[in-house]
């Protein structure tokens, strides 16, 4: 007996209750990245009760549970939901608000991890009645380089059986509750630090002739360094080089002997990626040194592009329009953001596809990563259901 929406639909019914209040356990208990151990302990009780296996230990808290299918080596499809928290204090006035000072939930892992949960429970009452294998990746560390996905990949997670697909899943603030959103082909940049050290002699403001204005060196690399953007950069590929934190550690009258700066570099082609931390070094040393200084670049390699196989994704998106209707699968454009979801794109033929969370009648529309940040809880339900019609999908095809 082939499985119906129908039934999926219903066990997304009967599940949601238990599912919704696991995302708010979740939500009340944030863990930052790499230091998620309540939450895979938390994790490997739930799996347990489910009667799923998983292997455990995965970049210490990486969980992979296991659900097989009659002819398990036929296809196996692995489904992704990453783990950690932010260090962000939270601001919402919710029952179920964070209660770690300073850590929070605001990038939604909370539900993809809840989510993917729901849809392992599902695709595990329906085992029966498909073949193959289903893997499901609970990821650590997202948010914070080298990134979990790396880290499990070497650390063998995929390696037997190796996934013929993975599948993963994002919250969208401003995208309805009841939307999926897809895009083929390129679709998030590649990310990477940025660390400056401007050094020099400091002293009084009162004479400038007698020191190297360190400040004033870092602002004239700041502006430069916009060239590399605006200028340098061709049109067709998209690129940012953004600023976030200046720490020049003077007073009114002095001059510091040093000035860090910190910021993010972010493209969509590894070759001008290269160029560009070449000409962000030569542009920054050039400068200080013509002014008397000296700059220190560090740049730290993050995460690449990631890219949705054009195949893949395009059969997700006739999976999901079967699932939830046509009108409800929406386009997605480019994103200068960034995942580690990316490097399993790199690894293996995936799609990484957001999910609307918020009902603008009844739920604040505040973005990702700010305090404010929280969901409409109905789009878990469209979330778990969505997620294990798409995978019993393609272990289904051919």
């Amino acid at each position: 007996m082939s499985i119906t929406k129908d039934q999926i639909q219903k066990l997304s019914a009967d599940f949601f209750a238990e599912i919704r209040d696991i995302r708010r356990h979740i939500h009340q208990h944030p863990e930052l990245s790499f230091h998620e151990f309540e939450t895979s302990s938390f994790l490997r009780e739930k799996l347990s009760g489910y009667n799923i296996s998983f292997r455990d230990g995965y970049v210490k808290t990486g969980i992979v549970g296991r659900i097989e299918g009659h002819n398990p080596r036929k296809k196996v499809i692995a489904l992704r939901a990453d783990m950690d928290a932010l260090p962000i204090q939270e601001q919402n006035d919710i029952d179920y608000n964070s209660q770690k000072e300073g850590v929070m939930h605001a990038c939604g892992h909370d539900v993809h991890t809840a989510s993917l949960l729901g849809t392992a429970k599902i695709l595990n009452t329906l085992k029966d009645q498909f073949e193959g294998t289903v893997l499901l990746l609970f990821q650590p560390a997202e948010e914070k380089l080298p990134g979990g996905a790396k880290l499990m990949l070497e650390e063998g997670a995929l390696a037997d059986p190796k996934p013929d697909i993975v599948i993963g899943q994002h919250v969208m603030p401003g995208m309805e509750t009841g939307k999926v959103g897809f895009r083929p082909g390129m679709y998030m940049a590649s990310t990477d630090e940025l660390y400056l050290t401007i050094k020099g002699k400091g002293g009084h403001a009162a004479m400038p002739d007698q020191i190297t204005d360190t400040v004033l060196i870092a602002s004239h690399i700041i502006v430069a360094l916009q060239q590399i953007s605006s200028r340098q950069a061709q049109a067709s590929v998209p690129t940012v080089l953004s600023f976030g934190k200046v720490i020049a550690n003077g007073a009114t009258n002095i001059i510091p002997p040093e000035v860090r700066i910190e910021g993010t570099f972010r493209t969509m082609d590894e070759k001008w990626r290269k160029e560009a931390h070449h000409k962000i070094r030569k542009i920054a040393g050039s400068i200080a040194e013509g002014m008397g200084g000296s700059c220190e670049v560090h740049i730290e390699h993050g995460y690449p592009f990631l890219v949705n196989d054009e195949s893949i994704t395009a059969r997700a998106i006739q999976y999901a329009g079967d699932y939830l209707g046509k009108q409800q699968v929406e386009q997605l454009e480019l994103r200068m953001t960034a995942e580690d979801f990316a490097y399993y794109s790199q690894a293996f033929p995936a799609t990484f596809y957001r999910l609307g969370v918020t009902d603008k009648k009844r739920i604040l529309d505040s973005p990702l990563h700010s305090p404010t940040f929280n969901i409409d809880e109905d789009a878990i339900k469209t979330g778990m259901g969505t997620m294990a019609w798409i995978a019993i999908s393609f272990l289904n095809e051919g």
